[in-house]
C-alpha cells in the first residue's frame, strides 16, 4: 500500500512538473509571438482641425469604447482585474507618460486600423478590429480629438498576463487584432447615417472584439474566467435579440443596462460608451442586427 501511495505521489508530482514546464514554455512562446514584426502598408489619413470634425471625434471617442479603457481624459484606467489577469490601458493624452507623443499620422493608422504598433509589434489587448473599418474621415476625426486632449499624467500599458493565457495565445487559440484584421481591405466608404441596416452595420463594427466577426458571441478568448459568454446578436440559437421586440426597447437597454424584463445585463458590456450612442446610431444598430442571417451561438 505504501509503495502504491509513493508511486502515485511521484506520478502526480511528475505530471505537475510537466504541466509547469509546458506552461513556462508556452508563456515564453507567447512572449515571443507578441514581439514578432508585422509588416503592413499604411497610408496617412487627413487629420482635421475644424470644430465639426473635432465634435465627431469626441462622439466616436465617447461611443466606440475608447472611454471604457482609456478613460474620459485618455490617461488610462484599469479595466480588467480578474482571474490573475490585470490590464491598465496606456495614457494616450499628450501628458507625462503618454505613449503617443511621437506618433506620426501613419503610426495612428497602423495602430488603429491594423493593430500594429509603430515599431511593428502587434497590439495584444487593444481590439483594433473594432476600429479597422472606420472611414478615413472618421478615423481622422478620432485621431484629431485624441491629439487635442488635455495633458494628463499616466503611464504605458500595464498588463499582467497568466502563463495559461500566454500559452493559448502562442497556440493561436487567442489571437491578437493583427491576426484578425484583413489588412488588404480598402478603407470603408462613408456611410449615410439614415438609420438603415447599412448604417447599422457600420456602427456594429464596434461589437466585433467581444461578439466576434459573425456577432454570434460565445466565450471571449482570453477573457477572465468569471466573464460571461458574449451574447449571440444574430437571430440564431439563443439569440439575445429575441428579447427586444422594438428598437425602443433595445435603445433603453443600451441606456440603462437592463433588459425589458428588468434583469441586469452583465456589466462587462461597455455601457459607459453604449449609453452615449445617439438614438439614430442605436436604432440603426438594431435594424442591422435584426436582419442578420442566423448563426448558431458561439460560431465567432
Amino acid at each position: 500500500m505504501h509503495k502504491w501511495i509513493k508511486r502515485s505521489l511521484l506520478t502526480v508530482v511528475g505530471l505537475g512538473a510537466l504541466a509547469a514546464a509546458g506552461l513556462a514554455l508556452g508563456a515564453y512562446l507567447g512572449d515571443r509571438k507578441a514581439m514578432r514584426h508585422v509588416e503592413v502598408s499604411v497610408k496617412a489619413v487627413a487629420i482635421p482641425s475644424d470644430g465639426a470634425s473635432l465634435e465627431r471625434g469626441r462622439y466616436l471617442f465617447a461611443t466606440r469604447g475608447c472611454v471604457d479603457c482609456h478613460g474620459a481624459t485618455g490617461g488610462g484606467r484599469a479595466f480588467i482585474d480578474d482571474g490573475g489577469l490585470f490590464v491598465k490601458a496606456p495614457n494616450i493624452s499628450p501628458g507625462p507618460g503618454g505613449v503617443v507623443g511621437r506618433y506620426t499620422a501613419e503610426d495612428w493608422v497602423r495602430t488603429l486600423r491594423h493593430g500594429v504598433k509603430p515599431g511593428g509589434q502587434p497590439v495584444f489587448i487593444m481590439p483594433s478590429e473594432d476600429y479597422s473599418r472606420l472611414s478615413d474621415a472618421d478615423l481622422g476625426a478620432l485621431i484629431a480629438y485624441v491629439k487635442q486632449l488635455p495633458a494628463t499624467a499616466g503611464e504605458a500599458l500595464v498588463a499582467r498576463v497568466p502563463p495559461l493565457v500566454k500559452t493559448l495565445y502562442a497556440a493561436g487559440v487567442i489571437r491578437d487584432a493583427a491576426e484578425k484584421i484583413d489588412h488588404a481591405l480598402p478603407p470603408a466608404a462613408p456611410v449615410t447615417e439614415d438609420g438603415s441596416p447599412v448604417h447599422g452595420a457600420y456602427v456594429a463594427t464596434m461589437c466585433i472584439g467581444c461578439h466576434g466577426a459573425t456577432l454570434s458571441g460565445g466565450k471571449i478568448p482570453g477573457a477572465p474566467p468569471a466573464w460571461p459568454a458574449a451574447a449571440n446578436l444574430t437571430p440564431g440559437s439563443d439569440s439575445a435579440m429575441a428579447r427586444y421586440a422594438s428598437a425602443d426597447q433595445f435603445v433603453a437597454m443600451l441606456r440603462t443596462g437592463k433588459r425589458p424584463d428588468g434583469s441586469e445585463v452583465s456589466s462587462v458590456m461597455p455601457f459607459t460608451s453604449l449609453r452615449e450612442l445617439s438614438d439614430n446610431d442605436a436604432k440603426a444598430l438594431y435594424a442591422h442586427l435584426k436582419q442578420l442571417a442566423p448563426v448558431a451561438a458561439g460560431n465567432r
